[in-house]
């Protein structure tokens, strides 16, 4: 199976449109039967025109070796499928093909996700995943096919190549890729979309999700998080004043959930809540995160199908705030933070990020906060220094467990763990091996002590391990709930005698504290 992280990033390559965007209703155009690569590139007239449709998923579905494959078939003038186009008033829709035309395109540009064109679209936020998946690209497509500007320079200079340059450059200047159209309205064009790509390498379930409900909430915001508001601005067709609120927000929820980048061996305990943002998955993850910041008062969580679409956008600010009240509580500086570390709370062992901890603890005070549970929080904070203890003295057990449980039900069993777990402390009992094992259900299923692996070799997820260890040993706690600070993402700065009662503003009359701790719990 490929890594989502291997995966090269064309999305760039193609702009998008609303299929029923039309800027000139008498604008027509003739239909071809081939598309020449030259015409792709910037400045090309059927590039200038190409349009993917807005609800088109990402161009990020192929393998450097597979852009390579489809590079060299077309210099060699191997068989490639035909790519699917729909003529609207405006533009040139591509129903089916858009990878085959995006690598094409990403060749002549020398842009695998990392160029200029891309640094555009995404307003220079490139994952540095991202960035390795181009280079690894554009190494792999210069040892096997060459570079669009050595066959550039070859016909500068036909005179001196070979007779197999001399062919590789009749096929580049003479062949396209082969096109079938799509007769049709708008409506007719959007169905043979959906008809086209549910067959082949058909939509996985999240792409699907997406799509089907692209005008809704919950869709429109996750897309704008997980690109910090930048890229393709699904939201555009709302009012400019709406479409800035949107953006603001999501670059303040990609700051509060992706920031900063992960790099391995883990070297820092700041270390991003959600995870890598360079990972397809993270978009689920999202997904999710805003589902559960949605949740009504004593109800269950809702699902994106359940939210109206938004015609205006406000549905869409007003999602988007909820997320950042949620967000807001879990880290940050707002005075009801939480502040939960990371490293403690979402990172798996061996400083992996586990999604099932971040969304299960995120599902659980998302709970409380619709219920309006205050009890909670405040018994949360007087059992958390021994809930840190147990959470990092039993990480591997608690790992095993997570594995033990199919993965739909991984969030919501770690939910009701992590709360059984504050219940049992807040009531006194102490939580050993056996104890975690009861709460989690799986008695007879693990064994304690069967969970410890062995290894010889001291690679990056054992020295993250080593670091995480160590680093939380001297780590800062607060002297309030004796809980790790994460001081780089949420800490309060508090006066150990207050002002009314004579203190003064020294640094040996402060403290560092969590957010919440200062505001609701000192005394």
């Amino acid at each position: 199976m490929t890594g989502k992280s291997n995966l090269v990033n064309l999305d760039a390559m193609i702009k998008r449109a609303d299929f029923a965007f039309s800027e000139d209703e008498g604008l027509t155009f003739e239909q071809f039967n081939t598309i020449p690569a030259r015409e792709l590139i910037s400045g090309g007239l059927t590039g200038s025109i190409l349009r993917k449709p807005d609800f088109q998923r990402e161009t990020n579905h192929w393998t450097p070796e597979q852009v390579e494959s489809l590079l060299e078939c077309y210099i060699h003038g191997d068989l490639i499928p035909s790519v699917i186009l729909w003529r609207s008033p405006s533009f040139l829709f591509v129903i089916d093909g858009g990878h085959r035309l995006s690598v094409l395109k990403a060749w002549m540009e020398d842009d695998y996700g990392d160029g200029q064109i891309s640094h555009k679209m995404f307003g220079h936020d490139i994952s540095s995943e991202q960035k390795k998946a181009a280079d690894k690209t554009r190494k792999l497509v210069r040892e096997r096919v060459n570079t669009w500007a050595y066959y550039k320079s070859l016909q500068d200079n036909e005179e001196d190549i070979t007779q197999e340059q001399r062919t590789r450059l009749l096929t580049l200047t003479s062949r396209g890729l082969p096109v079938q159209w799509v007769q049709g309205n708008a409506d007719k064009a959007e169905t043979s979309f959906f008809n086209i790509n549910m067959k082949g390498t058909p939509l996985d379930e999240l792409e699907e999700l997406l799509l089907r409900n692209r005008k809704k909430p919950v869709p429109i915001a996750a897309r704008a998080i997980i690109r910090s508001g930048r890229g393709h601005k699904y939201w555009s067709s709302f009012a400019p004043e709406i479409a800035e609120k949107i953006e603001n927000e999501a670059k303040d929820l990609h700051r509060l959930l992706f920031s900063p980048e992960i790099k391995r061996p883990i070297k820092t305990l700041d270390l991003p809540l959600g995870g890598s943002k360079g990972v397809r998955t993270a978009i689920q993850v999202l997904i999710d995160f805003i589902l559960f910041a949605n949740r009504k008062q004593q109800a269950s969580v809702p699902t994106v199908e359940s939210f109206p679409d938004d015609l205006e956008g406000l549905d869409t600010v007003a999602t988007m705030k909820k997320v950042t009240a949620l967000a807001s509580r879990i880290t940050g500086n707002d005075k009801g933070s939480l502040g939960l570390h990371p490293a403690i709370y979402y990172y798996g062992p061996t400083g992996r990020h586990s999604t099932p901890m971040f969304l299960g603890a995120s599902s659980l005070i998302a709970e409380k906060l619709a219920n309006n549970d205050k009890h909670f929080f405040q018994k949360f904070t007087k059992v958390r220094a021994d809930l840190e203890h147990v959470l990092i003295q039993h990480k591997d057990l608690i790992a095993t467990i997570l594995q033990k449980n199919i993965s739909k039900y991984r969030v919501p069993r770690y939910h009701l763990f992590l709360d059984s777990i504050i219940n049992a402390l807040s009531n006194g009992e102490s939580v050993d091996e056996q104890i975690i094992i009861k709460l989690s259900q799986l008695e007879g299923k693990i064994i304690a002590g069967d969970f410890v692996k062995n290894s010889t070799k001291l690679g990056d997820e054992q020295k993250s391990k080593l670091f995480i260890n160590v680093a939380l040993i001297h780590g800062i706690k607060c002297p309030i709930c004796c809980g790790y600070i994460d001081t780089e993402k949420s800490v309060s700065y508090d006066h150990v005698v207050r002002v009314r009662e004579g203190g003064i503003g020294s640094a040996d009359n402060g403290q560092l504290t969590h957010p919440y701790c200062n505001q609701s719990i000192k005394q």
